[in-house]
């Protein structure tokens, strides 16, 4: 029997959320003894894709077809669930996103399965298939008991380990699954995200709010995030007035990010901004005003004029990592 992944990737690029999904596959797969198959789009070339046999996958399956490709969450759900049928597979994992919830969640109709989200570790097997989950936007964990006999889980992005072994997966292609309904979806356009570092996936993530009282002062943001090699990010209220792009903002209603250090620069620290980066390993705020929301959230915070300390921060930095 075969643990499924689904490979999400960023163009030709396989996303990492998308390799801690396969480590976690393979680790489970190890202690029962099964294997793991991706199922993954074309525009990942043939060595890349053999490349996650480092991570555990024996097989590949190449998806090359364009709703596939484009992002078309029907289609990748009739293609997995076929993939599923094919192989017996008890277990389909994918990364925590967007396309990973609204996949899991057809993916759970159409297989009858049990579907749990946010998962951060391995199943306990000893009294059933009991999953840990992040939940109330990692206020909480729950466990959770998946009863059913295919289960559906995606992996919250930085709770599992990346670790990169040796081997070579095999690739086949094979073509895309879909029913008239699915075609009825089309994806008419994508634009991406414009940076060098994306920010949902990112590690590293440097953010700034009013505080910094206007979009000519975020050279010394960009800097600080350069020299730690980090993603940009901004409040609600800075997208909303045009002083960052949309695609910057963090929060309940902007992109929810997870990375292992967040820096907040000038971010009073509004409930709904929390609700997006509560999820962050660590989280380090800088704001003039000791009585800011955001300290009661962080694990460390610096009261200070962001224009002195940002600066400062920047040289040292430098300095330190060279």
């Amino acid at each position: 029997m075969s643990v499924i992944v689904y490979i999400e990737n960023d163009g030709a690029t396989v996303k990492k959320s998308s390799l801690e999904a396969v480590c976690y596959a393979s680790a489970y797969a190890t202690s029962t003894s099964d294997t793991v198959t991706a199922v993954a789009s074309s525009l990942i070339s043939d060595d890349d894709l053999a490349q996650l046999g480092k991570y555990g996958v024996a097989n590949v399956k190449k998806v090359d077809d364009a709703n596939f490709t484009d992002g078309n969450i029907l289609v990748i759900a009739s293609t997995l669930a076929s993939v599923a049928n094919e192989l017996a597979s008890k277990l389909i994992l994918m990364s925590h996103s967007s396309t990973g919830e609204g996949v899991s969640a057809r993916l759970g109709v159409k297989l009858s399965a049990s579907v749990a989200t946010n998962v951060i570790g391995l199943p306990e097997t000893a009294a059933g298939f009991v999953v840990k989950r992040s939940v109330y936007t990692s206020k909480a964990f729950s466990s959770t008991n998946l009863s059913r006999e295919i289960k559906v889980l995606t992996i919250k992005k930085n709770s599992y380990e990346v670790l990169e072994g040796t081997g070579s997966a095999i690739v086949e292609a094979i073509s895309a699954v879909a029913s008239e309904n699915d075609l009825r979806v089309k994806i008419l356009e994508t634009k991406k995200q414009e940076g060098d570092i994306l920010l949902p996936e990112a590690d590293l993530v440097v953010s700034a709010g009013r505080g910094l009282k206007g979009p000519e002062n975020w050279g010394m943001i960009e800097d600080l995030a350069k020299v730690l090699g980090a993603a940009t990010a901004c409040s609600k209220p800075v997208s909303d007035v045009g002083w960052r792009p949309h695609h910057e903002h963090v929060g309940q209603t902007g992109i929810k990010v997870s990375p292992n250090l967040y820096i907040a620069i000038g971010i009073s620290g509004a409930i709904q901004h929390l609700a997006g980066v509560s999820s962050s390993k660590v989280i380090v705020a800088i704001n003039i005003d000791p009585e800011a929301p955001f300290f009661k959230a962080a694990d460390y915070g610096i009261v200070g004029d962001a224009f002195d300390v940002v600066p400062k921060l920047v040289e040292a930095f430098k300095a330190e990592l060279g």
